[in-house]
């Protein structure tokens, strides 16, 4: 099974050092547009904070990651939050760590434990669940043959995650990946559509 670790749902966590206080945020995500919208939102809501730092990762290899510092001395802030979400073996998540400075300077290891308590206390209070990697498959069918397709669909439990039933119709279903080619193979039984 192409299993992986993520959070179920949005969690917080604060962290409190020397009047510098450090609010934690951890969204499930699936892409870089979804990052880059709460980002922006994140960013928006605390205007007046001093550093917006954050760290991602995507996909079921947890190949795709990315953190940032946003001002903070270099690898203090991102690449602990990112240790963080390492740590706890997640993917498919963006945690955030929105710093309002206090007035004294916490120093690089003060700030470096900070970001990284700040992420774990946000982590520690998510809902942390497992998922199976998923795969798309977009099928353009007569609608003659429609309820065929809809019935295989509802017997084997397959999402569907888009449908336009006007003119052509098409189905976007969704499957776990290592069921992709048994679905496909049945699908092929089914006469009259195209795959992509």
């Amino acid at each position: 099974m192409s299993a992986f670790l993520t959070i179920a749902n949005p969690s917080e966590g604060i962290y409190k050092e020397k009047a510098s206080r450090f609010l934690a945020y951890a969204w499930p995500v699936s892409s870089e547009e979804e990052v880059k919208e709460l980002l922006t939102g994140l960013r928006k809501d605390h205007h007046k904070a001093r550093h917006v730092c954050f760290a991602y990762r995507l996909g079921a290899d947890k190949s795709n990651f990315k953190y940032s510092d946003d001002g903070e001395p270099h690898n203090s802030a991102g690449f602990p939050i990112l240790g963080q979400i390492k740590s706890f073996d997640l993917t498919n998540i963006l945690v955030v760590v929105v710093r309002y400075f206090g007035g004294t300077k916490l120093g690089l290891g003060g700030l470096t434990a900070a970001y990284k308590d700040a992420a774990k206390d946000a982590l520690d209070h998510a809902d942390i669940i497992e998922e199976i990697e998923h795969e798309t498959i977009s099928i353009t069918i007569d609608y003659a043959r429609l309820s065929e397709l809809m019935n295989f669909i509802r017997q084997h439990n397959i999402k569907i995650t888009e449908q336009d039933l006007s003119g052509e119709c098409k189905v976007v279903i969704s499957v776990p990946k290592n069921d992709l080619d048994v679905i496909k193979a049945r699908l092929e039984k089914i006469s009259g559509y195209s795959l992509k």
